[in-house]
């Protein structure tokens, strides 16, 4: 069985009276430790696909089956708790919490998750310690760079021991060295520690660093292309 598989997803939005269609009949299967990039022009519906992959948002109609488990029928409780424990997030505009350090931003999920403080603390500074930050750890937000900030985000998003990570135009507000860097420790963390990513993007220098580049156009897959990464 698949890490992930969708099959006839449709997502639909009122507009105007009428049901405006963004996606429309997807079917994907991923697999455990695959490194996927999923790129189309705007409105093509990658973002909303990437909201449902995330159980950030469900389907209009069809299935979605998440390790084994079936999500797209859950409730908003469950699907959270499938979040916490499962998926982790990196966004584009890093979302941390500006008055607090890098340690307390990354111990965040575990806090949701009840996880005792002494361990948290830990799993938080290795986490910092493996994106390279482990001087940085008492510093907050606005005393590092974009790139660092992005580290932080990344760390957040593997503590919880997430298998699959989530990034959303991770790059798009780093510049050109910043973003290398951090595709790089996308690709270390596919390749050594074994977690499935997922990445949207709009970039194809960003989209090598994957596998497999899926591209959208118009709420349908117009492609599904393996890559040597070569």
């Amino acid at each position: 069985m698949s890490l992930i598989e969708l099959k006839r997803i449709v997502k639909s939005y009122p507009l105007d009276g009428l049901q405006l269609k963004i996606l429309k009949g997807i079917d994907l299967q991923i697999e455990d430790g695959e490194f996927v990039a999923i790129m189309g022009p705007s409105g093509s519906g990658k973002s909303t696909l990437m909201n449902i992959l995330g159980c950030l948002d469900k389907p209009t109609s069809g299935s979605y089956v998440l390790d084994g488990q079936r999500v797209d029928n859950m409730t908003a409780d469950e699907l959270a708790e499938i979040r916490n424990r499962k998926l982790g997030f990196v966004f584009q505009g890093f979302n941390l919490l500006p008055r607090t350090t890098a340690l307390e931003n990354v111990e965040l999920p575990m806090v949701y998750a009840n996880v005792p403080a002494a361990i948290r603390e830990k799993r938080a500074r290795d986490a910092l310690t493996k994106v390279g930050l482990k001087e940085r750890m008492y510093h907050q937000p606005s005393q590092l760079s974009g790139g660092q900030q992005q580290r932080v985000a990344i760390a957040r998003a593997v503590v919880n021991e997430a298998p699959i990570i989530f990034a959303d135009e991770p790059t798009g507000n780093l510049d050109t060295k910043m973003s290398v860097e951090i595709m790089k420790l996308f690709t270390r963390l596919n390749e050594e520690l074994r977690r499935t990513i997922i990445l949207v993007t709009h970039e194809d220098d960003i989209a090598r660093y994957a596998r497999r580049i899926i591209r959208l156009v118009d709420g349908e897959i117009y492609s599904d292309e393996r890559n040597s990464r070569d």
